[in-house]
């Protein structure tokens, strides 16, 4: 494809399969209006600063209405813009910027749940037991004598049971916060509801969609209700847990693929399920589905050759012959920055570090820097696509020393204090080295900001050819060059903390996860360090054009 073709080129029909796309968390962005909050004018302020990064997409979290009890995923209105983030009008303004500059638009769909300020769910509990109105959530009558047990054993992934009771004494199903009632999705009215606001926004423009929680959909409401107390840690391989990875979900995402191919060129859209990925995960990526899924193993590795050795080996044989496209990811709103979680030792407890405020171990800000940049490198030169998160790019480090007073995640609460919960990796980006927030906005931002992030802002690393935001920039755009198509062959090393795979056109990449230099076996294009000399230096992962 020429580097000038239009974001619609027939050509470039499938233009998803090899794509950079870049995660924007809309209310730490950027701050258009100095509320203290980011918005969608503040996105498409910095629509120019993406395009010069080179990525091919952005997926804008949740921008909908919201009581924010799940920071934005908790909604009210699937088909309208929270006013504190902008207008509808503004949608459409960021979507013909962002095609403008070549740039596609992905956005969240959360069809799992509502707020429970939708105005479903508010007619379900003004009707009362047994009315039509709460066939759309899933309500029960509890267990024990009186009703005062939850109705099944089912669990929160926010913590504590996923049952709530009503003032009139049902419960009602929420396998996150109390505050996100799950809709029942045999129900034929919210089928049709997500099928019209799938259209609602392909109409607008918007290139594609990701499915949050894309394995929960499906459940099993016979009676009595099947017991679940594991979460989606341990599904089995036949679709039969009542409550994830159900056969049936995947007759609901062909109805989905019918309504992108209603678009030239079709709509794209990308599963999220967060269960360990096994020979299922790939399912949803099946070209008459969602045609990608979110593969978060390289996300779950440490940094450990052999991890990534096995991740890499099992992702790419556990899709092939699907037809779908491979995704790889290495940070997102919902886990600790990869800059710091591969600085920790193997084996470390992230929630027990988070709760520590990152104190023991201590990350030591220069190896989390190179092994970073070393994996950021080794994880785009796969084939495939890779997601890329909000300030990555900048070689942020996890805030993990905020305050507790000041935490918005309701699994803090949920927990009792004892998670900290996802707001380390949420707190509003660095523009600029100096100002009230950083050049987030005119103001304070809704999550304080660490010091050190005068030192790592855009506006500092911009221009220097060493920095982190350079080294993307070099990276993307000669990926563009090179990534020809989904080749991929393990070339042997003599060194087992050493990884070495070729592409396409006779270049490869290689990973030193050890601590001493090897031998490089051929030119380099481009190194994650940038004091490479001869030598593969420790830590660092290289592109290089072999003969």
């Amino acid at each position: 494809m020429p580097e000038d073709a239009a974001p619609h080129d027939p050509a470039r029909r499938e233009w998803w399969r090899d794509a950079v796309v870049y995660q924007v968390y809309p209310r730490s962005f950027a701050d258009a209006d100095g509320d203290g909050i980011g918005d969608l004018p503040g996105v498409r302020s910095r629509l120019p600063y993406l395009a010069a990064l080179g990525v091919d997409a952005v997926w804008l979290s949740p921008f909908y209405p919201s009581p924010l009890a799940d920071g934005g995923y908790d909604i009210t209105d699937h088909r309208d813009v929270d006013p504190r983030l902008g207008t509808l009008a503004d949608l459409d303004a960021l979507v013909a910027e962002a095609h403008a500059h070549d740039i596609r638009v992905i956005i969240d769909i959360v069809p799992n749940h509502t707020s429970d300020q939708h105005p479903w769910f508010r007619a379900a509990l003004e009707a009362g037991p047994g009315a039509p109105e709460r066939d759309r959530y899933i309500f029960r009558r509890g267990a024990g004598p009186d009703g005062s047990l939850p109705p099944a054993d089912w669990r929160s992934h926010f913590g504590g049971p996923a049952w709530e009771r009503a003032a009139d004494g049902e419960w009602y199903c929420h396998l996150f916060a109390r505050e996100q009632p799950d809709l029942n999705w045999a129900h034929p009215e919210v089928r049709q509801y997500f099928l019209d606001t799938l259209r609602f926004w392909a109409d607008r423009g918007v290139d594609g969609f990701r499915i949050d929680v894309a394995h929960s959909l499906a459940k099993d409401l016979s009676e009595p209700l099947r017991s679940q107390p594991h979460l989606d840690a341990r599904l089995p391989l036949d679709g039969s847990d009542p409550l994830y990875d159900r056969e049936e979900v995947h007759e609901i995402y062909r109805s989905w693929r019918r309504v992108f191919d209603e678009y030239d060129p079709p709509r794209m859209a990308v599963a999220e399920t967060w269960h360990p990925a096994s020979s299922r995960t790939f399912l949803y990526a099946r070209p008459d589905e969602l045609g990608q899924v979110f593969d978060f193993s390289l996300l779950k590795s440490e940094w450990d050759a052999e991890q990534f050795r096995t991740v890499i080996t099992r992702s790419l044989a556990e899709h092939a012959g699907l037809g779908g496209g491979m995704t790889w990811v290495l940070s997102s709103h919902d886990v600790p920055r990869h800059a710091s979680r591969l600085a920790l030792p193997v084996g470390t407890d992230l929630d027990a570090w988070l709760a520590g405020d990152g104190r023991t171990p201590a990350v030591d800000p220069e190896v989390a820097a190179r092994r970073a940049r070393a994996a950021t490198l080794t994880m785009l030169a796969l084939p495939g696509s890779a997601y890329l998160y909000q300030g990555e790019e900048l070689g942020l480090l996890e805030v993990a020393d905020l305050p507790r007073e000041r935490l918005q995640d309701p699994v803090h609460e949920r927990t009792g204090g004892t998670l900290k919960g996802r707001d380390g990796c949420r707190v509003p980006l660095p523009w600029a080295s100096s100002g009230p927030s950083f050049g987030f906005g005119a103001g304070d931002a809704w999550l304080p900001q660490p010091d050190w992030f005068a030192d790592v802002a855009a506006d500092t690393q911009s221009g220097r050819p060493e920095s982190s935001l350079e080294l993307y920039r070099s990276a993307l755009h000669l990926r563009r060059k090179l990534a020809v198509d989904d080749s991929f062959a393990w070339v042997p090393t003599d060194d087992p903390q050493v990884l070495h795979f070729r592409r396409s056109d006779g270049w490869s990449c290689l990973l030193n996860v050890s601590a001493r230099e090897v031998p490089l076996p051929g030119r380099v294009l481009l190194s994650s360090n940038p004091s490479q000399g001869e030598r593969l230096a420790p830590e660092t992962a290289v592109w290089v054009e072999e003969g």
